[in-house]
């Protein structure tokens, strides 16, 4: 969580992932769509971590994928996933979902637009 937090505020050196999401990053929700229905970061995609393997064509040509889930679990088996295929452009947010759409409300307007939707119930 702690390196979450450096990461959405600019200070860890080797990643920004305020920068990334600004410049466009391909935003990818891998919790299962019943999850996703209940509440997702605006302009995320739903690509559960069990259907990774079969998308990979989905991920090519992306600039910076940044994947995310409830927990940071699966997100992480996600990365490891694209790894493996080639995909080494991807950032794991790190935190679940809630805490990340609560964070970036603080954050900021332009982050809070990228993940306003409602609450997960």
């Amino acid at each position: 969580m702690i390196s979450f937090l450096k990461n959405l505020l600019g200070l860890n050196p080797k990643v920004n992932l305020s920068e990334i999401i600004k410049g466009g990053a391909f935003l990818v929700d891998v919790r299962t769509p019943g999850e996703f229905a209940q509440g997702h970061v605006k302009g995320s995609v739903n690509i559960p971590l069990d259907k990774i393997t079969n998308q990979i064509p989905k991920f090519s040509n992306r600039d910076n994928i940044i994947v995310f889930c409830r927990s940071g679990n699966r997100s992480s088996q996600a990365k490891s996933i694209l790894a493996r295929n080639g995909i080494t452009n991807v950032f794991d947010a790190e935190a679940p979902v809630i805490i990340v759409t609560l964070l970036s409300a603080i954050a900021g307007t332009w982050l809070y637009d990228y993940f306003r939707d409602k609450l997960p119930h």
